[in-house]
This record gives C-alpha cells, structure tokens and sequence, in this order.
C-alpha cells in the first residue's frame, strides 16, 4: 500500500459567502492536515480526514478575520478545528467522484456532499516522487453548525449569507 502525504505547498483551502446580498466576500485557510489512507488511484479504497485549524483563517481584512475567530462565528478558543472525515466516495465520471463526508464545526456535525476531481498522477522531476491532485467542491450551510450571526440591511436582506461555497486544492506525494 502507497504512503500518502499532503504537499502543503500546492495545497489551499478557499471559501466565499454572499455579502451584501450583492457580492461575495472571499478567504482561506492557511493552516490544515489532510490524513489519507487507501489507494489515489482507486478513490473507492481512500479514508481521509482533514483537519482544518480555524486561527488559520484569512480574508484580507484583519477586523473580519477577528471577528470570525470571536464568539460570533467560530469561536476559535473552544472550537479551534474543524475536520472533514470522508464516508465514501462514488465514482461519476472518469475522473469525476462524489464524496460523501462528516463535516464538525463548532461541536455540530452533519454528512455534506462534495464533488471531486481526480487531477491524476504524475512523476515529480524534481524529487522523482509521484504526485496526485484533486479538486474538491461543495457547499454548506453555515447555519447548519451554529454560525448564525448576521445583520440586516435597511435596503431588505441580510449582510452575510447562509451557503458557504467551498473550493480545495491538494497535492499529495504518493510513496511506494
């Protein structure tokens, strides 16, 4: 069975949110793990588990970042991770696959659907290792976990919306 581990470097975690009702506010997490297990070539045979460290979070704005670090949304000091432990994946396509997991934020944990994309597998010439990529998409509700605070706006409407799109990248280094 390969060694799988998560290449940091080309590795990301993006979000957005509606706000405004008129725009998307847009951020990453910086800091997280991904534990893998099973085959990248065989997404039927994967277990894998993010880690995702919430203090990580960065929108370019540091009074937003504080505020979602606050009692208000995350709440960083009691719930300083969120993890994603996938269930089962189902393949789609080719390189297309469903990924049913686990998502716990705040203490609250509800199965979420995500779309996966297999990138492939590819000989690293600087290291000789093998790589594989994958594109993960979805979508949550962050009411869902808790993270209900909002504001209305005089003009009808809410500052923050409920869905929360979320985009990851990760490049994994496949030992044999």
């Amino acid at each position: 069975m390969a060694q799988v581990s998560l290449d940091k470097v080309h590795s990301s975690i993006d979000f957005q949110v509606k706000h405004m009702m008129v725009s998307k506010a847009k951020g990453e997490f910086q800091n997280f793990d991904v534990e893998v297990s099973g085959d990248p070539k065989d997404l039927s045979t994967v277990n894998a588990k993010a880690s995702v460290y919430v203090d990580s979070i960065e929108t370019n704005q540091e009074d937003r970042n504080g505020h979602l670090k606050s009692e208000d949304f995350f709440d960083v000091e009691n719930y300083p991770e969120i993890t994603v432990q996938s269930k089962s994946f189902k393949q789609k396509d080719d390189d297309e696959y469903e990924m049913v997991a686990d998502v716990t934020i705040k203490g609250v944990t509800n199965e979420e659907t995500f779309e996966v994309e297999a990138n492939g597998v590819a000989k690293d010439p600087m290291s000789g290792n093998m790589v594989a990529g994958f594109d993960i998409e979805g979508k949550i509700n962050r009411e869902d976990y808790g993270l209900t605070w909002n504001a209305p706006l005089e003009t009808g409407g809410v500052l923050i919306g409920k869905d929360v799109k979320i985009q990851a990248a990760f490049e994994f280094v496949v030992e044999e």
